[in-house]
C-alpha cells in the first residue's frame, strides 16, 4: 500500500492529465469529428429524368406535398395541417403548418406553392390559405396535391436538400442530397442495368436499386443481395379491346387462363394495390387452368379460331416473362410472337408492363372510355364508365369503397387486362 502512495503521490498528476485527455480525445472522436464529415452513400438507380421528373424515392426525400397518403392511401397532413371541402367536392381549401420551412430557412408561405393544373382556380386568400375551385367534383384531389412541391433550383422542404446536381444536356446524371445530420446521398442514373452494374463493379456507386436480374453479385461474398415486392406496382397484360380478335372477351379470358401468374411473384388480381382501402380481395382470379381455357376456347367462333396470331409487346426488363408466356400461347396451339418496345405501342394487341397504380384508386384515365390518350387498352364500358364517375364526384370514403368493389369486380371479368403478379426487385449493397 505504502508503495501505491508513493506511486500516486509522485504520478497522480500525470495520470489525472492522461485521463483527461484520453476523455477530452474520445469525445472528440465519438462527437465532435464525425460531424466534420459526412456519411456517404453512393447509389445507383436505372432510368432517364429531368430535374423536374425524378423518381418518388429522390423527391420525396427533398420534398413535401400539401398532403401525404400513409400505409393504406388515405390521405393525411403535411405542409397543410388541415383542409375543408365545399360545394359538392368543387371547392378545397387547405390550411399550412405554420412550423414547417424551406431549406433556405424561410417560413413556407401559401403564395410559395405553384400548381400546374388545368381547369383549376387557385387563389391565396393569406400567407396560410390556398383555395382550390374545381370545375367538377373530384374526390381525388386530396391524393393529387400529395406530390412533392419544390421552389426554384429543387429548393424544397424535406429531410435532404439538394447540394449538387449534374446534367447532361437535359438529363441528371447525379444529384447530391445532404441532410443536418451530415448524411449524404449522391445518386447515380444510368440508362441500362448493365451499366449500373458496372459502375458498381467498378467502385462508382456502392449501392443498385431495383434491379430485376441480381446476377452476378448474387454469388460476390463482397455484396448483400436484398430481395423485395414492389406491392405498389402491377405488372399486367393489356388487350388490345379493339383488335378483331382481342375484341371477343373470351379469347381474352382464354390468354389470361393459360398464364401460370404463380411462377413469377406475389399474385395481383385487380388494378388496386393490396394496401388500398379500396382494394377487392374477393375477385375472378383466373389461376391457370388449361382445362377452362380449352372450354372457352372451343366455345369461341371457328372464323375467329382460324390462323390465330397473337403478337405481345413488351418493355426490355420484362422479356423474359413475356417469352415464357408466349411459349404458353403456343404450348396450347395459339401461335404468338414477342416484341420489344421502349414506350407504350401506338399499335399493339396485347402489351406486358409495369403499371404503378394512383394512390387514390381513382383510374379513370386508364379505363374510361373518353380516355383515348392513357386507356392503354382502348376500353369501352358503360357500366364501368358509370362507376369510374360516380367514383371521382363521391366524397364520402365508405361509399366510395362500395363503388371502387364493383369497379374492380366487374373490370376483372371483362378482361381489358390480365392481371398478373407484383414485381420482385433486388437492391444490391457492397458489404
Amino acid at each position: 500500500m505504502r508503495l501505491i502512495s508513493a506511486f500516486l503521490k509522485r504520478f497522480g498528476s500525470l495520470i489525472l492529465v492522461g485521463v483527461l485527455i484520453g476523455l477530452v480525445i474520445f469525445i472528440l472522436f465519438r462527437y465532435a469529428i464525425p460531424r466534420l464529415f459526412y456519411s456517404t452513400q453512393r447509389i445507383g438507380y436505372i432510368g432517364r429524368y429531368e430535374s423536374d421528373n425524378l423518381p418518388g424515392f429522390v423527391t420525396k426525400l427533398i420534398g413535401n406535398g400539401l398532403t401525404n397518403i400513409d400505409a393504406g392511401g388515405n390521405v393525411v397532413a403535411n405542409l397543410a395541417s388541415r383542409w375543408e371541402v365545399a360545394d359538392n367536392g368543387t371547392t378545397w381549401t387547405f390550411y399550412l403548418d405554420q412550423n414547417k420551412y424551406w431549406h433556405d430557412g424561410k417560413q413556407v408561405l401559401a403564395s410559395d406553392l405553384t400548381f400546374n393544373f388545368s381547369d383549376v382556380e387557385i387563389t391565396y386568400p393569406n400567407n396560410n390559405t390556398i383555395n382550390f375551385k374545381l370545375k367538377e367534383p373530384f374526390s381525388a384531389f386530396g391524393s393529387v396535391v400529395s406530390k412533392p412541391i419544390f421552389r426554384r433550383g429543387l429548393l424544397g422542404t424535406g429531410e435532404y436538400k439538394v447540394d449538387k446536381i449534374r446534367l447532361n444536356s437535359s438529363l441528371v446524371q447525379e444529384i447530391v442530397l445532404v441532410n443536418n445530420e451530415r448524411q449524404k446521398k449522391i445518386v447515380r442514373f444510368y440508362p441500362t442495368e448493365e451499366a449500373a452494374k458496372t459502375a458498381f463493379k467498378m467502385g462508382k456507386i456502392d449501392q443498385i436499386l431495383e434491379l430485376f436480374d441480381p446476377k452476378p453479385f448474387s454469388e460476390w461474398k463482397t455484396a448483400r443481395v436484398e430481395k423485395t415486392t414492389d406491392l405498389e406496382k402491377i405488372v399486367l397484360l393489356f388487350f388490345n379491346t379493339q383488335d378483331d380478335k382481342l375484341a371477343d372477351k373470351s379469347l381474352r379470358q382464354v390468354l389470361t387462363y393459360l398464364i401460370d401468374k404463380d411462377k413469377y411473384g406475389e399474385r395481383a388480381t385487380t388494378p388496386i394495390t393490396p394496401f388500398s382501402w379500396a382494394y377487392n380481395p374477393v375477385v375472378k382470379r383466373y389461376d391457370q387452368s388449361t382445362q377452362r381455357a380449352q372450354e372457352l376456347f372451343d366455345a369461341l367462333p371457328k372464323e375467329l379460331t382460324n390462323d390465330l396470331t397473337i403478337s405481345l409487346i413488351t418493355t426490355p426488363a420484362l422479356l423474359s416473362v413475356a417469352e415464357d408466356i408466349i411459349k404458353t400461347w403456343q404450348d396450347f396451339g395459339i401461335k404468338s410472337n414477342v416484341q420489344v418496345a421502349s414506350g407504350i405501342p401506338e399499335n399493339h394487341q396485347a402489351y406486358l408492363a409495369i403499371f404503378e397504380p394512383p394512390k387514390d384508386p381513382d383510374q379513370y384515365a386508364l379505363w374510361h372510355s373518353t380516355q383515348t390518350g392513357s386507356n392503354i387498352s382502348r376500353y369501352t364500358s358503360p357500366r364501368i364508365d358509370k362507376l369510374l364517375e360516380d367514383g371521382r364526384k363521391e366524397l364520402n370514403q365508405d361509399e366510395r369503397k362500395k363503388i371502387y368493389l364493383d369497379l374492380q369486380r366487374f373490370l376483372v371479368e371483362d378482361t381489358p387486362a390480365a392481371f398478373l403478379y407484383h414485381p420482385t426487385f433486388y437492391n444490391i449493397i457492397r458489404k
